[in-house]
């Protein structure tokens, strides 16, 4: 632990600048406001942050080895910095403690501090009674405000994000021609749903040797969380911002010109495919998102990469990332306890083990153990998927996913699980449930063939368990969902089975869900 000092020379009291451990960024708004001779930075690794829900042991340890990192570049910047350790004697185990103890330190009237990501660390800032007042800024960083999104979304039904998208097209101005959309559409989804084959090159992500500091914190995090989710290692992420720029630039030569294609498949030991890995790295201040998106963009227009991966690694940025924010933060307080469906079944403990019989799961879920780490559609067709269509609690859902991924802030999280994956908010943010029977899983990935249940069965004890629950759920559910214009096929295909056939499902269904 480094002490505040207040500099002598200083005819007024400094200010107190509250850097998080998610806002590892050199243009921080409050950073760029700060004055290095008058001002002190606090950074502080805290118990509260670390354990409100049992994270990944690789999350940690990439959050407190950037930490570490970041606090060295802005003492070798010049500016006055009191780091805390989570292991320091006295460290008080939450930032409005430390927060406290800096200011019995250092003589200040003003704590100023970027926006917290998280709604709870908003509201402890916001009533914190300190002898200093505080001072919030928007956080630059993010493309859209809060007000912007209120604005957007008053007065609208639904809040669809492809309509959101497009305003963000146009306000960036990334791959437009005037006002109209780079090569004349602006969504080439349909062109990104290829399935991968082993046979084909896959890329692996930039892996960074961990240094010095990097090897403190894995002791560090093996001593403190030993029983907490996660292989901790090999770690190999980038802690530095030069080593996520070399990322970036690893992704887009080695990854991008094939990532729209194959961003929907999934291939049982090839955990990346062409996927960026740069989510947590944006996530963490790391990157800055537009730069990616810019970084992307040029990849295109100089003929590396088609369109249709450049758009669809684009939207996900300034689409799906902006969006689920601008979400999160106009339904908090009480999002996160959204249960539209009724749901209440408890987490299964084959979520935190991988020890299950489905491939798909079992493939999903040990690599998320090993790698902090599984992309879009493994997280919400295989393991999303299997928690709405068995009734799981969407709470525990959304607890399980922030805890687990590397790159889970509830802001993103949140709204990814509780709207999109677990349709728990009603259909907010989707417009139908992403629900499918095992027959999607089976064209999208290779995990069937190697399972012990038979995608093709669709009852009985060899079956998928994910065909005779996709038929359970709606029926489950059919006073709340048989309205919703893409589900009137399901139900009628449903209304014309013979009625052995449809108890022949729902029996089925019973003895999987007996059997978590």
């Amino acid at each position: 632990m480094t002490n505040l000092t207040t500099p002598q020379d200083s005819r007024e009291p400094g200010r107190i600048i509250l850097i998080l451990g998610d806002q590892l960024s050199h243009d921080l708004p409050s950073l760029q406001i700060g004055d290095p001779q008058k001002d002190c930075l606090l950074m502080a690794e805290v118990a509260e942050e670390a354990s409100y829900v049992p994270h990944h042991k690789k999350k940690l340890a990439f959050v407190f080895s950037a930490m570490r990192h970041f606090a060295d570049e802005l003492t070798a910047a010049g500016w006055n910095l009191q780091y805390v350790r989570l292991n320091d004697p006295d460290n008080s185990g939450s930032l409005i403690g430390e927060l406290d103890r800096a200011l019995e330190q250092f003589t200040a009237t003003e704590v100023l501090v970027t926006e917290p990501g998280e709604y709870r660390l908003r509201e402890a800032l916001n009533t914190w009674s300190g002898p200093a007042r505080i001072t919030m800024l928007d956080d630059s960083r993010f493309l859209a405000s809060h007000d912007m999104f209120r604005s957007w979304a008053e007065g609208r039904k639904q809040l669809r994000m492809e309509y959101f998208y497009r305003d963000m097209r146009r306000k960036t101005g990334l791959l437009m021609q005037g006002d109209a959309p780079e090569g004349g559409k602006w969504n080439y989804d349909s062109e990104n749903r290829k399935p991968a084959q082993n046979d084909m090159f896959m890329p692996k992500p930039l892996r960074c040797d961990p240094d010095r500091i990097t090897q403190d914190v894995l002791e560090l995090v093996e001593h403190r969380f030993p029983s907490n989710f996660g292989r901790l290692t090999p770690f190999w992420f980038a802690v530095t911002r030069a080593a996520a720029l070399k990322a970036l630039d690893h992704f887009i030569d080695a990854a991008l010109p094939l990532f729209g294609d194959y961003q929907d498949a999934m291939l049982d030991g090839e955990p990346f495919l062409y996927h960026s890995l740069l989510s947590q790295y944006i996530n963490i201040g790391l990157l800055n998102p537009l730069e990616v998106c810019r970084r992307a963009e040029r990849a295109y227009y100089e003929g590396h990469a088609p369109l249709n991966a450049v758009e669809g690694f684009i939207r996900q940025i300034i689409g799906w990332r902006e969006y689920m924010r601008g979400i999160y933060w106009l339904k908090m307080p009480g999002y996160t306890s959204e249960n539209a469906l009724g749901a209440g079944r408890d987490l299964p403990e084959f979520y935190w083990s991988g020890e299950t019989k489905m491939a798909c799961m079992a493939a999903a879920i040990t690599q998320t153990r090993d790698e902090a780490y599984a992309h879009h559609i493994q997280r919400l067709m295989v393991t999303g998927n299997f928690a709405m269509l068995a009734g799981i609690d969407p709470h525990q859902v959304h607890e399980w996913y922030l805890a687990v991924y590397a790159d889970a802030y509830e802001w993103v999280e949140a709204p990814n699980v509780i709207g999109m994956s677990q349709f728990a908010d009603g259909g907010l943010l989707g417009s139908k449930p992403y629900a499918a029977s095992g027959n999607y899983i089976n064209k999208m990935s290779n995990y069937c063939t190697t399972c012990t249940y038979d995608v093709k069965q669709k009852t009985g004890p060899k079956a998928c368990p994910f065909n005779p629950l996709y038929w359970d759920f709606l029926i489950r559910n059919r006073e709340k969902l048989s309205k919703n214009p893409r589900l009137m096929q399901p139900y009628r295909t449903w209304d014309r089975m013979s009625a052995e056939k449809q108890q022949e499902y729902l029996i089925s269904a019973e003895k999987v869900l007996n059997s978590l």
